[in-house]
């Protein structure tokens, strides 16, 4: 059963959000301040983190670097501070998502599942060091790079997350749903050609070092890595 601590100091959205998740199958820990947190996730394992901003203790602003230098559990945000700029820091610091208040628990579940499903794909190919290889491609998950023999590829984020969800999994197809949850963390809502632009733009940048075809199309389902 996956553990999901919940950081939240209003009792009644805290209860409100644990009940939810139990219901779908989740363990809770419920903490009510910053420092409670801490020391539930110093002693515990966690294999998810919502947590609001504005904490009594310690604040987000403060318990969010001080988690992620313990260990590396992802972290969606649930706060009413709608700031763009708030946003931003926290999602380029790493948080994986960030959901404003007040916001709907059919959602939160749907966001909670993708990112304790991104947390679970164990690669089929990697070492202990997050680094997987397929042919003369090495990506890195710690430094996210990639390489091709030797010369290193500069993919955008989303762009490595596509590639390495490919190579994680060399005999899967994805979906574009499948792909979107990944990079996006978003519902995929159909026909747009986000998907199709961002696959285009891996293809390129992989070809100004080698002619292998690293990703094939199947047609009418998605992607897989080629064989």
């Amino acid at each position: 059963m996956k553990k999901i601590l919940i950081i939240e100091d209003n009792t009644e959205i805290n209860h409100m959000i644990a009940d939810a998740l139990k219901k779908a199958g989740y363990e809770c820990t419920q903490a009510f301040s910053g420092t409670e947190a801490l020391l539930y996730y110093e002693r515990e394992n966690y294999s998810l983190v919502l947590m609001d901003m504005m904490l009594p203790g310690l604040c987000g602003d403060e318990l969010f670097p001080k988690m992620k230098a313990i260990k590396d559990v992802p972290v969606i945000v649930v706060s009413a501070k709608d700031e763009m700029d708030t946003k931003v820091q926290m999602l380029t610091s790493g948080a994986e998502d960030y959901i404003t208040k007040p916001f709907e628990l059919p959602e939160l579940l749907a966001r909670v599942a993708v990112q304790i499903r991104r947390a679970s794909q164990n690669p089929e190919d990697s070492d202990s060091a997050g680094r997987m290889t397929y042919k003369e491609l090495t990506l890195d998950e710690q430094s996210f790079t990639v390489l091709v023999h030797d010369n290193e590829v500069q993919l955008t984020k989303r762009e490595f997350q596509i590639l390495a969800l490919l190579v994680a999994h060399p005999k899967r197809v994805f979906t574009k749903q499948d792909i979107y949850d990944c990079a996006w963390n978003e519902i995929y809502i159909g026909e747009d050609k986000t998907i199709n632009v961002h696959i285009s733009n891996i293809r390129k940048k992989l070809k100004e070092y080698t002619d292998t075809e690293f990703i094939e199309t199947v047609w009418g389902i998605g992607y897989k890595l080629a064989k």
